[in-house]
């Protein structure tokens, strides 16, 4: 006789051995894959940040403005450090092994840390501007979440061009967004440069993608960008001029780079009716 107890003992033991066999292909992280977290969580502190340290003392009337600058520069500082895990955890997947969740953690944690938190950088903009509208900025900040969104599902489902991003990245965007509310413009310049962004992620406008060189610029420019909102943070002499600067450049590069790749495609495109004009002749 065999006792029932044992035997479902054993299937249950030959079941987690089956399990355990599986995991390394479904559920195991990679190294690749904990930097994709620490994208995630920038993201979420970048959100905290804003709350308890600029939108709560604004609410509850408690507000101090050193505090206020403090908790802003803090909460862009995490989306730059999101910006840098997020261009790490793509040159580590390519160099070693990544998941079969690391495509899934990439757009979640990039939705999260580009998405939610520039929007609701936004929306607490509207809010604690004197001369913002809360409601139509609300509206702006569901623009650049979806806008967001709308990116993450097309890179996830559309084929692109070797090299290069259809749409202005998710990284770059957010970045850019928050440079316009830091400039300090007037509400209507601030929310329409804010709209022009949320369109040029979802275009059809292509961007290099972040490799080589390229990469190694991307991450001077945020070490770079961390000085200059910490300079702005504490107060340093001069640290707001040099703020306004850093963040009118990241806005200037904003503009040119679709303007390159329009004029880099209307060139192509006459080379290429050049050339057929040339062959039909011969």
């Amino acid at each position: 006789m065999i006792d029932p107890d044992t035997q479902a003992a054993a299937w249950v033991a030959e079941a987690e051995a089956d399990d355990d066999d599986e995991m390394p292909l479904s559920t195991r992280l990679s190294i690749a894959d904990t930097l994709t977290l620490g994208n995630a969580t920038c993201g979420f502190m970048a959100v905290y940040f804003t709350t308890t340290g600029v939108l709560i003392p604004h609410l509850t009337g408690s507000e101090d403005g050193g505090m206020a600058r403090h908790s802003a520069a803090t909460a862009v500082m995490l989306m730059l450090l999101a910006s840098v895990f997020d261009l790490f955890d793509g040159l580590v997947a390519r160099k070693l092994r990544s998941s079969a969740m690391g495509a899934e953690l990439d757009n979640l944690s990039d939705l999260i840390s580009f998405g939610l938190a520039p929007a609701f950088f936004v929306a607490t903009w509207g809010m604690v501007a004197n001369d913002a509208n809360q409601h139509v900025s609300v509206v702006a900040a569901v623009v650049v979440l979806l806008a967001v969104v709308l990116r993450l599902a097309r890179f996830s489902c559309v084929p692109m061009r070797d090299g290069m991003f259809q749409g202005m990245p998710g990284p770059f965007g957010a970045l850019t967004v928050v440079s316009i509310v830091l400039l300090e413009l007037p509400f209507v310049p601030t929310l329409l440069a804010i709209m022009g962004v949320a369109w040029l992620m979802v275009s059809r406008v292509e961007y290099p993608k972040p490799t080589g060189r390229l990469a190694v610029a991307m991450l001077g420019w945020i070490i770079a960008s961390m000085g200059l909102l910490a300079a702005w943070a504490f107060d340093a002499p001069g640290g707001e001029l040099l703020l306004q600067t850093g963040c009118a450049l990241q806005v200037v590069l904003g503009a040119v780079i679709p303007l390159f790749a329009t004029a880099r495609r209307v060139h192509t495109f006459r080379d290429n009716r050049r050339e057929a004009r040339t062959a039909a002749q011969g």
